[in-house]
Formats: C-alpha cells, sequence, structure tokens
C-alpha cells in the first residue's frame, strides 16, 4: 500500500514516484509469479495418486523476501508448490524452481551490470553504496565488502574463461580488434585485445580478450598461440583492421587463414588523408566497392577508384590497391554474410556502450579488475547478439564449399547436394 504524501511532495520512503514505480514492479513481480506457479500445476493436473488425488498443488507462500531491482528494493512472496511426484532416477521428490526468481536470487541482473559500469567510472568499493543509492534508492544490500567479493569472483571468472578448452568449439570466421578504452588500465597505451567467433552453427561468441601493449605483434602473437594452445582450430576467414601487429601474428599463429581488411577504418584512413571538399565524394566511390554486386564489379569500382584520384593523390589511392585482395576477400564467402565480414563492427558495437560509459580516472586502479568489468559487461551482451544471416551456410565454408559471386557453386566431395 502506497504511503501518505507529505507537503512537499514526498513520502516517509523517498519520492512519491519512485514509491509509485516500486509498488508497480512488485505487484507486477506477484502475478508474474502467480501466473508461473499456476501455469505449472495447471501442466501437471492429470498427474495424480492411486485415490485419485492430485500430485502438484498449491501450497500457501515462501516467507516474504526483500529483492533488488532496477526500480530498488521490493518485497514479495514466492507461490510455494507442494509436489509429491517421485523422480524415478534420483528417487528423490521432485520441487518446482522458479525461472522468474530462482530461491538464490536476491537481486535482478541489472545490478551486476551496473556494478561493473560503476567500477570503470573509477569507484572504489567503499564509493559504492552511496552510488548504488543513486541507482536504485537503496545500496541494494552490497556493502563494500561483498563489492570485493564480487569483483574477486569477476577476476575468476575471467582466468577461467582465458584458460577454459578451446577444442570443442569450432570458430570458422574471427574478427579482431584493439579497442582502447580509456578505463583503469595501468600503462596509458594499453589496448583491449578481443577476439569474437563465429561458430559453425552461425552463433556469435566472444573467443578471447585481454590487454595488450600497442597492439603489438607480440601481444597478438601470444593471444593467438593461448588460443592454438587450447585447442582452437585456424579460422578460414579472419577480419580486422590494418595494424600490422595482428596480421604478422596471424601469418606466424594461422598461415593459412585468409585476411579480411576491415572497410569501417579503410575508409576511414582513407578520408583522412583527403582534403575535406574531396571526401564526400571518395566516400561514394569507396561505398560502390564494398556494395558492389560482385567481386568482378568491386575490382571494376577500385579501378574506377584510381582513375579518378591517382593522378592528384597516388599514395591514397594505393592505401586501397595495395590490399585489394585482402579487402575483396569478403565476396567468396555467401552473399547472406558479406554484411557480417567486410568490417569489424560486431566489435566496434558491443564496445561503443563500454566506451560511452568510461572515463579518465586519477588512479590506475588494478589491470585484472579492470578487464574483468570489461569481461562482465560483453558477457553480459553476448546473450543479445544474434546469429549470422543464413547460419547453415557457416559449416559449408569450413569444409571447404565453393562460392561464386555469393553463391553456393561447389559443395566438397561427401556431402549431400
Amino acid at each position: 500500500m502506497l504511503s501518505v504524501v507529505n507537503v512537499d511532495g514526498t513520502t516517509p520512503k523517498g519520492s512519491l514516484i519512485d514509491e509509485i514505480v516500486r509498488e508497480g514492479a512488485r505487484r507486477m513481480l506477484a502475478a508474474a509469479l502467480e501466473a508461473e506457479v499456476n501455469t505449472y500445476i495447471a501442466e501437471l493436473a492429470d498427474q495424480r495418486d492411486e485415490t485419485g488425488r492430485r500430485l502438484v498443488v498449491r501450497n500457501g507462500f515462501h516467507q516474504p523476501r526483500r529483492v533488488t531491482t532496477a526500480a530498488g528494493a521490493v518485497e514479495v512472496r514466492a507461490p510455494r508448490v507442494n509436489d509429491r511426484r517421485i523422480d524415478e532416477v534420483t528417487g528423490e521428490r521432485k520441487r518446482f524452481s522458479s525461472a522468474i526468481l530462482p530461491p538464490w536470487c536476491r537481486k535482478s541482473p541489472k545490478i551486476s551490470e551496473v556494478l561493473p559500469l560503476l567500477y570503470l567510472h573509477g569507484l572504489s568499493s567503499g564509493d559504492f553504496v552511496p552510488a548504488l543509492e543513486q541507482f536504485f534508492g537503496s545500496s541494494a544490500g552490497l556493502s563494500a565488502a561483498t563489492v570485493t567479493r564480487l569483483t574477486a569472483q569477476w577476476q575468476a571468472d575471467h582466468s577461467a574463461f582465458m584458460g577454459r578448452d578451446l577444442s570443442a568449439t569450432d570458430y570458422v570466421h574471427v574478427w579482431a580488434d584493439g579497442v582502447h578504452l580509456r578505463i583503469r588500465l595501468e600503462e596509458a597505451k594499453a589496448a583491449v585485445l578481443v577476439l569474437m567467433g563465429v561458430r559453425a552453427d552461425g552463433t556469435k561468441e566472444l573467443i578471447a580478450m585481454t590487454d595488450g601493449y600497442r597492439e603489438s605483434s607480440e601481444a597478438w602473437a601470444g593471444l593467438l598461440r593461448d588460443c592454438a594452445r587450447r585447442g582452437m582450430r585456424a579460422p578460414v576467414l579472419a577480419v580486422g583492421d590494418g595494424a600490422l601487429g595482428f596480421w604478422n601474428a596471424l601469418h606466424e599463429v594461422f598461415p593459412d587463414t585468409r585476411h579480411q581488411r576491415c572497410w569501417v577504418h579503410k575508409t576511414a584512413n582513407v578520408l583522412d588523408a583527403l582534403p575535406k571538399s574531396a571526401q564526400p565524394a571518395a566516400k561514394r566511390a569507396i561505398r560502390e566497392i564494398y556494395n558492389a554486386e560482385d567481386k568482378e564489379h568491386a575490382a571494376k569500382a577500385v579501378a574506377a577508384f584510381a582513375k579518378q584520384y591517382g593522378a592528384k593523390y597516388p599514395k591514397v589511392v594505393k592505401r586501397i590497391t595495395d590490399d585489394e585482395d585482402e579487402l575483396l576477400a569478403f565476396f567468396d564467402f555467401p552473399a547472406e554474410h558479406w554484411i557480417h565480414l567486410r568490417t569489424t563492427n560486431p566489435i566496434e558495437s558491443t564496445f561503443a556502450t563500454v566506451r560511452l560509459r568510461t572515463k579518465v580516472t586519477k588512479g590506475a586502479g588494478s589491470r585484472a579488475a579492470a578487464l574483468s568489468m570489461v569481461f562482465k559487461l560483453i558477457e553480459s551482451a553476448q546473450a543479445r547478439w544474434r546469429s549470422v544471416n543464413a547460419p547453415h551456410l557457416v559449416a559449408l565454408v569450413r569444409v571447404g564449399a565453393r562460392f561464386e559471386r555469393g553463391r553456393l557453386v561447389e559443395r566438397p566431395e561427401g556431402l549431400a547436394a
């Protein structure tokens, strides 16, 4: 029930609007839990014992529980179920477990997303309580000691992630980028080296993430060698920007992997070398290349670009013609995949939110903690990544199917037509 409003528009528990939101959240959560339990019981209504009595029935409520949500802390009473069915495998009674509010849940996943952001903003663990009060109207039940334990757990999660076995997962395509975030890394010129891949089923997945000085060949080679040591197969195609460090390392560790240069980075690199008056037309000409109908038309567009700008800007033209093979490599793959393979956008778009929410801090902070915070943000974002277009074609790419003009023309022997 809502409280009486004071003269200044507040209530004993704070702002009236915040209390309305929390009350609405409480009622919606209670209704969702009721609906979940009712559905569970209805689906098992035919389960009866030898006397005809139902084996699954309502059994009141659990003890009230305070749950911290983005709307603030709300108190809920979860419905209880009496499930008298016996598991044939274990011989124990079956139990109902809410997918909405598991027994251990005391805060929504949104809280876990906020904590890494606060750390990247430069807050120490002692500053979390007042900061969380601004976010949620309470400290979200987290003391400085609790936050310290959470950050330690996240560091352990990142370490476990970077040590996991990769032999059971086949990454057919990979994107690589050195992301420069203004976060609490010990070295001012350190970058977060990110490797993301497409599995054979078409889903995208973070492969590895660590820090590296200046995106050097040594840093990238160390990351790739570590992936290979843990069982990673050589990808068919790697997509990256023009930084030589990655390509030198890729040639050393996975020499058979084809190279695709990112068109977004290449376009920016070319336009930066042209006067502003020439940039709009040059941008349209570059777009004609990577949006071409097929590789043959793209090559003609490259020739047209060279003819148009070669006399005045020969060095600019060489930035495209010297890398033509690596810029047009994506045309040898399914047309449905072209939009995914011609840029490093999967990485850039993922880190865009992190960039917007980070800033320079006075103290360097812990390198391991900063990396683990970024990892937790990416781990959370990964749940929302969509598969590549035509995911069924990814497996064909792995086994060597040949594509011309984006269409399948030859399957390897032994594959069904």
